[in-house]
């Protein structure tokens, strides 16, 4: 007797051929897509330039370029860099060292990774102040014996960004190395290679548009950071004031549009630095021949 195979039931409406998706179409979800955008984003940075363009061109200008706002973009900007440039090299081995070894205590480790995630940053702020003032338990050994002054100073800003940083770089770079060919690695080693150009000629590329992402997630968030920030800086004018904290200080004075001048001025530059390091990262992809 022969087998009759019965041809599969089609939904109604449904086109024969047609792919199957779970999703709405195109036009609904790239509609509510944009919706939602200019919702959260994009209406209240309309606010922020709207508000800013109350003020006549000499105003802006001079809101923007005294010599106290100067000093804070030169600490804010800088200080953010240089502690993304640290979470680079720092977050990049914390995350090899999480995907490569096997050791006790790992995913105690792992999860402390995401600690400067959840705690609150005044509470951040208070722990690093403590730890390095004077009397701290690190700032004792530093300023006490060496005479290097952490707390309350521009190396604190740094410490403070670099601590709210770290957790952007590892979780950016380590499912990439968790998805990293290590047969690509021992086929360079069995032509030869050292443990330096496997790294470099053959890890590294792999890693590094992940490392550019991270950077920029981490200088992104050091810019606007101001909690854990506030307390081991000291806010000394000329020194250690952050750009966040003048434009606090600006809305404490009612002057509603001097601190969205500064605050516009923060979201261009900041804006102008993503978009070359999302330039950069789209360009070493390409050389790596991935989409």
């Amino acid at each position: 007797m022969s087998a009759v195979l019965a041809a599969p039931a089609t939904a109604p409406g449904a086109v024969r051929g047609a792919p199957f998706r779970v999703m709405p179409g195109f036009r609904l979800s790239l509609g509510f897509t944009i919706f939602y955008l200019t919702l959260i984003v994009l209406i209240p940075l309309s606010a922020v330039f709207l508000k800013t363009f109350t003020l006549s061109w000499e105003g802006f200008w001079s809101a923007v370029t005294s010599a106290r706002v100067i000093a804070s973009y030169k600490l804010t900007f800088g200080a953010s860099l240089l502690g993304a440039l640290v979470n680079v090299v720092f977050g990049g081995i914390v995350a090899w060292v999480l995907v490569r070894y096997q050791f006790p205590g790992k995913r105690i480790i792992d999860a402390l990774v995401d600690l400067p995630f959840a705690l609150p940053t005044a509470v951040a702020g208070i722990t690093l102040t403590a730890l390095y003032s004077a009397n701290g338990w690190f700032g004792r050994f530093l300023e006490g014996t060496l005479g290097f002054k952490v707390a309350f100073t521009p190396v604190g800003v740094v410490v403070a960004l670099t601590f709210i940083g770290l957790p952007f770089v590892v979780r950016t770079v380590q499912p990439v190395l968790e998805d990293a060919e290590r047969e690509l690695e021992e086929a360079a080693a069995s032509l030869g290679a050292n443990a330096w150009q496997t790294f470099s000629r053959v890890v590294f590329p792999t890693i590094l548009p992940s490392l550019m992402t991270g950077f920029a997630l981490a200088f992104a968030r050091a810019t606007g950071e101001y909690g854990s920030v506030i307390f081991i800086a000291g806010n000394m004018p000329m020194v250690s004031e952050i750009t966040p904290l003048f434009i606090i200080t600006k809305l404490e004075q009612y002057d509603y549009a001097g601190a969205t001048a500064i605050a516009v001025v923060m979201l261009v530059v900041s804006f102008i630095m993503l978009l070359t390091i999302n330039l950069l990262q789209a360009w070493a992809r390409g050389k790596s021949g991935k989409k």
